[in-house]
């Protein structure tokens, strides 16, 4: 047997001179139940908590940047809104391109003097009689128009000797009117060869532009058969220095 003597004040006990044989199951019993000891003190104790956030370190921090701004995005700039289009009204909307026929004072535009040279080589003229065709003379004084803004994009041609306007009528025939009416009024446009277009601005054939236009002969044409691709149609405005 073994024999634990233990001093009254001490801390360590020890163990007799004699030899302690204690039997295995003993032994095994002894080394379980530290064993277990050991793993319910482990179990127990509370888990490592993981580091604070530097969040609070540099709020404290002098200089710090504030906690949210740490992992916050910068947010996009907004960008400038671009002013809305003001909206026409309706009555100035109605307004361009409306014939008065009561009144042609509108007349009084932007005035050009010039002789409208075709791309068939023939200045286009207007008779004493008001007949509307083409000649080839350069001195030819009814191949002298004045040209009058009357419109957006409008014009009226009137011949400077013989005092009449250029005019299309319904079916498309070319004549001088003594008077400015409806048919007077003409579109002109610049095409992409710099040449310019004169189509009525009151009569359509089957909803398309009819055209001033000289043949190959100097004579004028239907505007049911002209486009505006042809370059029949074509006019190149020259200026006619004041005398």
């Amino acid at each position: 047997m073994c024999r634990w003597t233990v001093t009254q004040g001490a801390r360590v006990a020890c163990f007799s001179s004699c030899r302690c044989r204690a039997p295995p199951s003993r032994l095994l019993l002894l080394l379980s139940l530290i064993f277990v000891l050991l793993l319910g003190r482990s179990s127990s104790a509370p888990p490592h908590a993981p580091p604070a956030p530097d969040s609070g370190r540099q709020r404290d921090e002098p200089g710090g940047s504030p906690p949210h701004a740490a992992g916050a995005t910068a947010a996009p700039a907004s960008s400038p809104r671009l002013p809305r289009a003001t909206n026409v009204s309706s009555a100035s909307a109605t307004a361009v391109g409306r014939h008065v026929r009561s009144s042609y004072n509108h007349l009084q535009g932007d005035v050009r003097r010039r002789k409208l040279f075709s791309y068939q080589k023939f200045f286009l003229r207007i008779d004493k009689k008001g007949k509307v065709n083409g000649t080839k003379s350069e001195d030819d004084p009814y191949s002298i128009l004045e040209i009058k803004s009357v419109d957006v994009g409008v014009v009226a041609i009137r011949g400077l000797s013989s005092n009449y306007y250029l005019a299309i009528n319904k079916k498309g025939e070319l004549y001088g009117a003594r008077d400015f009416g409806p048919d007077c009024r003409l579109i002109e446009r610049i095409e992409e060869n710099k040449y310019n277009t004169y189509a009525s601005a009151e009569w359509r054939n089957k909803k398309k532009h009819m055209f001033v236009g000289l043949n190959a002969n100097g004579k004028p044409m239907r505007g049911k058969k002209t486009r505006r691709k042809n370059t029949a149609t074509h006019f190149l405005p020259i200026v006619v220095q004041p005398r």
